[in-house]
């Protein structure tokens, strides 16, 4: 459970700075651990996405970002060397950790726009994470997942594209792309949410240096992307 202090007020269609609606989204995350699995459950189609890590460049020494409760992860650790999971939510990684308990599986609780990493991996990989970036912090992002990267790394990534915003209740011209979640209590909660189009992303990706190859699965994509040349 969420400490009261740390929540924030009911949805009221009011603008909010970028800091508090990102402390919204981790607050809805840590609220929803024990039904975080529930989209998959409820969706074959979600199910079968997972096996996508089958077919993309995954191995070595793995940087996973924003695990959950390790739908991912215990496939990735199935392909790779090692893996080192973070969520900035101990709740969903209290479940990771006993979904995908492995000796080569790191669990790191972390703030993904606060932490660096001490090493540098030979991929990073990130499902459903991008969307939940506020676009002005996505070049620090990109920037940030380069600096991870070993040489002749890459960067793997699964997310919502525009179609799955039809599921979604959207806020109507915010400040930053926003989506209204609501919990089985009824408590709502605000967060980020950019459905990337793959053109876009492969465009905006191309003009910060990286070589990207995106493909749509559905109402979802799939990518790699090789960082920028060192300078």
């Amino acid at each position: 459970m969420v400490p009261a202090d740390e929540r924030s007020p009911p949805v009221d269609g009011t603008p909010m700075d970028e800091n508090r609606l990102l402390a919204e989204q981790m607050a809805y995350y840590r609220e929803r651990a024990s039904t975080y699995d529930r989209p998959y459950e409820e969706s074959a189609a979600l199910r079968a996405l997972l096996t996508v890590v089958d077919e993309l460049p995954v191995g070595g020494d793995v940087l996973e970002l924003a695990c959950g409760t390790g739908q991912w992860t215990s496939r990735l650790a199935s392909l790779a060397r090692s893996v080192t999971a973070l969520d900035a939510s101990a709740e969903v990684l209290e479940i990771a950790r006993t979904r995908a308990a492995s000796p080569t599986v790191d669990f790191v609780q972390a703030d993904l726009f606060r932490w660096r990493p001490p090493r540098r991996y030979d991929a990073v990989f990130f499902a459903f994470w991008l969307s939940h970036v506020p676009p002005a912090r996505l070049p620090a992002f990109w920037s940030s997942v380069a600096a991870a990267l070993a040489p002749g790394g890459r960067a793997v990534f699964v997310d919502d594209g525009p179609l799955a915003a039809e599921g979604e209740e959207i806020l109507a011209d915010p400040a930053v792309p926003t989506a209204v979640r609501s919990l089985d209590n009824g408590d709502r909660y605000r967060i980020v949410k950019v459905f990337h189009d793959r053109d876009t992303l492969s465009r905006d990706l191309t003009a910060l240096g990286w070589t990207p190859a995106i493909r749509t699965l559905g109402s979802q994509y799939v990518g790699t992307a090789e960082p920028p040349a060192a300078r």
